[in-house]
């Protein structure tokens, strides 16, 4: 059996949504200028995405109530964060095992917080593996699930087949992101490669109303633009 179908078949008895392959061999300023070093020896990523529970993400139309919040935080981003980043390390075995190297990245992972990034945007592997946009709100859109994914990646040399195939973004003049946004924090721009997160996104704005809710005693949950976005509704 082919590794990609031997990680493909685990995926489905673990209740994994997406598997896909990114080359990002000739993507390596955008990955350093968004994120970190780790991926400047790595010619390719496997890129790992769980569909979010529905209901739960709805929950978020009204979330003065603590409850709905407190369901989104735990089932949206801790649980599903913590089943990615187990896959992550049976796929990064399995892979090692084959004589390849491998570097699994975590779901949930801030290595700056000047830049608020991680090690490798998985929103830019995701796009590369050919699962959608990256819309106004800075999020990987699927057509069909819209921003309800949460996504992972591992990177390796690994010769798997590449995604040839990119999406081209969806959003067109749709701003329900921009105007739902409570920080007042997204643009309303849309993606353009090597343009800086900074032209559609205040990360200050965002981080300081996480802020606010943390001083006020409030569970620092937002997720407004992943609610309000169209696709996947």
């Amino acid at each position: 059996m082919e590794l990609l179908d031997r990680i493909k078949q685990l995926a489905e008895i673990h209740a994994i949504d997406f598997i896909g392959v990114a080359g990002i061999a000739n993507y390596q300023k955008e990955i350093r200028s968004i994120g970190g070093v780790l991926g400047d020896s790595f010619p390719r990523a496997i890129v790992i995405g769980i569909i979010l529970p529905m209901s739960i993400v709805d929950l978020l139309h009204d979330r003065e109530i603590y409850e709905n919040v407190f369901q989104y935080r735990k089932h949206t981003y801790d649980f599903i964060n913590q089943r990615l980043d187990s896959f992550t390390s049976m796929v990064s075995s399995i892979i090692q095992k084959n004589g390849h190297r491998v570097m699994p990245v975590p779901a949930a992972e801030r290595i700056d917080n000047e830049r608020v990034c991680a090690s490798i945007s998985h929103k830019l592997t995701a796009r590369l593996a050919g699962f959608g946009w990256i819309g106004k709100n800075c999020l990987l859109i699927h057509p069909d699930h819209g921003p309800r994914i949460r996504w992972t990646t591992v990177l390796t040399d690994a010769p798997l087949p590449e995604n040839e195939t990119v999406i081209e973004e969806q959003c067109g003049s749709c701003n329900c992101c921009a105007e739902v946004c409570p920080a007042q924090a997204i643009r309303g721009r849309n993606f353009i490669e090597d343009e800086p997160l900074k032209e559609r996104l205040d990360v200050a704005k965002c981080e300081a109303y996480f802020a606010e809710l943390e001083k006020a005693k409030k569970l620092s949950v937002c997720g407004m633009c992943l609610y309000v976005c169209p696709y996947g509704r």
